[in-house]
């Protein structure tokens, strides 16, 4: 959960559309039915979101039990497992027009990598980083989606202003004195709580939160400050039938 790109760290998973129209493999199937976009907060970010994504949720939810989760990056406090690359061949190829109508056009194909996820370390152990607000990185072309497949008493994932930068999202040229403000608070205040962000006090403001209603997907740039809702006082499944089970993926344009 620090500010070095998932992306670039794990690039050799890549997925690209091709010419030949893919196909989703079977209970695969994704729903554009019910989109919504808007923005939030004085910094009119971008955010869209999709109701009833998956036309088969259920079916995508039982096949995660057959994954091989593991500790991919140090900075996810849970377990992933990577999607079939069919999958996100099928994927990218229906949400391009979009990605391009909402967060582009950059001229060029995007990429995709995406994982089942599951939020499973529990408050009292999380590394002091892990307990503040993130970005997936600082290239505001990297675009995040989450796709809420559960049904805890875990939320959605919330967006932060920090307080004294008046920072909401991070480029490479704004991460230095962030971090720099980070650090001084932490010297001055000490090491926030082990709990995960809620509200953002005292550093942080939170400025917008999505519920993760089930089976919904919201699409955001990545280098906005956010963090996954998570209830510090309800238990962390590590069964993907039971937890908080996500499939979250990262698109980017391609290199030129």
């Amino acid at each position: 959960m620090d500010c070095i790109p998932e992306f670039d760290r794990l690039a050799s998973m890549a997925i690209s559309p091709t010419s030949i129209q893919q196909s989703a493999p079977e209970g695969w199937g994704v729903s554009l039915a019910h989109v919504q976009t808007g923005a939030f907060s004085a910094s009119n970010h971008t955010l869209v979101s999709i109701d009833g994504f998956l036309e088969a949720p259920e079916t995508v939810i039982s096949q995660a039990n057959l994954q091989d989760f593991a500790e991919i990056t140090p900075q996810y406090p849970g377990v992933r497992a990577p999607l079939d690359p069919a999958i996100c061949r099928a994927w990218i190829t229906k949400l391009t027009p979009l990605l391009d109508q909402w967060f582009g056009p950059y001229g060029r194909p995007w990429e995709m990598q995406a994982w089942y996820s599951l939020v499973t370390t529990p408050p009292a152990k999380l590394a002091p980083i892990q307990c503040l607000p993130h970005v997936d990185g600082t290239d505001p072309t990297q675009i995040a989606m989450m796709l809420y497949l559960h049904r805890t008493g875990h939320g959605g994932t919330a967006f932060f202003r920090h307080r004294t930068t008046g920072l909401e999202s991070l480029t490479a040229n704004d991460f230095p004195r962030y971090a720099a403000a980070v650090q001084a608070e932490v010297a001055r205040a000490g090491l926030p709580p082990a709990a995960y962000p809620t509200d953002g006090a005292p550093h942080f403001e939170r400025v917008h939160a999505v519920p993760g209603a089930f089976n919904s997907a919201v699409f955001y740039r990545g280098n906005i400050l956010h963090s996954g809702v998570i209830d510090n006082a309800a238990p962390l499944s590590a069964d993907p039938a039971e937890g908080r089970l996500t499939i979250n993926a990262f698109f980017r344009p391609a290199a030129g």
